[in-house]
């Protein structure tokens, strides 16, 4: 997109704003399958729980796309737009047996990542299929908050405790039908990835009647100036040779599956805010924004940095600035970070802003959350109304104290 239709989107939906760009996600999709074309049948689930607008769900379903879910509520959100229960997997962590017996009922794919659930529903419902999730124990990512695949992560069944997991599917008769891994996000050595991937294969020989192979997903995208990317034109070559060979080992195709969420959306989305202030103290010149971590959390929760631009004076002298928000708490965009120098009034651009930004956000210190937009053939949609006093309060109840205490004289 062009800074002059993001100024145009602000003047027309006011800030702070979120954008994203159709293009953009169309494009990354076709990346990945492109990526992985020599396979005989591949899958690819968008992660819901990065961007969870209708829209977007919408323009996936567009592409062919599945979905990856992980909670109740997510898979509404897909059977509400069309998704057809097949096509929507359920891979949740720590929820009730309860809540997965009620996405068994709909129809979505199980995937279970613990014993004692797997037992349990496997003793109740042996004959709905189930994709189990392993956890390989190899860390494909570099940070610690968003790798999963380590030995001390509560996601997943242990590749230690297949002793255990098979003697549950012995007992039960269970149907397993797929085999699932997550490593983490942020994939940065390829080679890495697919020696998790030589676990997983390793462990569907132990199944028999599989269906499909989950490799989770993770691949990073570049977040700043000159920043490293996964690369998945490689990776599509050398899993592509080796799924292949496995298919023929084990005597069936199989289906290869992903479940990308950042791949696909971080890249088209921008986050646009209205410097409040300027603020010179005695070391640092702040620019105070008209939004904070109630809108993206992501710099403070993971230390994820995003590239900022004034992109109302591109062209203006730079200077160091550190970005903060108007929350009443350390809400620090970039510290000392070299932007086009601001003046109160101006726009300001977060990029990378598509995934696990408006889905993280909340109403701390009751401030509403922006409005969506998604740029499509080169027009503005709004795709989410900017919340108001009355959507905060809207589930909320007062109490009369007064009636209260007249009923407890009464009484």
């Amino acid at each position: 997109m062009k800074q002059k239709d993001l100024l145009a989107l602000v003047e027309e939906f006011e800030s702070p704003l979120y954008v994203y760009d159709s293009e953009k996600i169309t494009s990354q999709y076709q990346r990945l399958t492109n990526a992985f074309k020599n396979v005989n049948s591949l899958r690819i689930n968008y992660a819901v729980k990065a961007l969870s607008n209708l829209s977007i769900l919408k323009l996936f379903k567009q592409l062919g796309s599945g979905l990856d879910t992980v909670s109740l509520q997510e898979v509404q959100l897909g059977l509400k737009i069309g998704f057809s229960p097949d096509k929507i997997i359920f891979t949740p962590n720590g929820v009730s047996l309860e809540e997965i017996e009620q996405v068994a009922q709909l129809g979505a794919q199980i995937n279970i990542d613990n014993l004692s659930i797997l037992e349990q529903f496997g003793t109740r419902h042996p004959k709905v299929p189930v994709c189990i999730r392993i956890n390989p124990h190899v860390m494909a990512g570099g940070n610690s908050k968003i790798s999963v695949g380590h030995i001390d992560s509560k996601f997943g069944i242990s590749i230690h405790q297949m002793p255990h997991l098979l003697r549950i599917i012995e007992n039960t008769k269970m149907h397993v039908n797929g085999i699932h891994m997550h490593t983490g996000s942020d994939i940065l050595d390829i080679e890495v990835f697919l020696y998790a991937s030589e676990i997983l294969f390793e462990t569907a020989k132990h199944f028999k009647d599989l269906e499909f192979i989950d490799f989770g997903s993770g691949f990073k995208v570049p977040y700043k100036e000159g920043d490293i990317e996964t690369n998945v034109e490689e990776l599509g070559q050398k899993l592509t040779q080796r799924f292949n060979e496995f298919c023929k080992e084990y005597g069936r195709e199989l289906t290869l599956a992903f479940e990308p969420g950042k791949f696909l959306v971080s890249q088209a989305g921008y986050f646009l805010v209205k410097v409040n202030v300027v603020k010179q103290t005695t070391s640092t010149v702040f620019a105070g924004v008209d939004s904070g971590f109630n809108h993206l959390i992501r710099p403070m929760f993971y230390n994820a940095q995003h590239r900022i631009e004034n992109i109302s004076n591109p062209k203006g002298r730079e200077r160091f600035y550190s970005v903060v928000g108007y929350i009443c708490e350390t809400d620090t965009f970039a510290s000392n970070r070299r932007i086009n120098e601001i003046n109160e009034g101006d726009i300001l651009c977060f990029y990378n802003a598509g995934a696990y930004c408006f889905s993280m956000s909340s109403n701390y210190n009751s401030r509403f959350k922006p409005a969506e937009v998604l740029w499509h053939k080169g027009k503005g949609l709004l795709i989410s109304k900017r919340e108001t006093f009355e959507d905060i309060i809207r589930n909320q109840l007062v109490v009369d104290f007064e009636k209260t205490e007249k009923q407890k004289v009464t009484s």
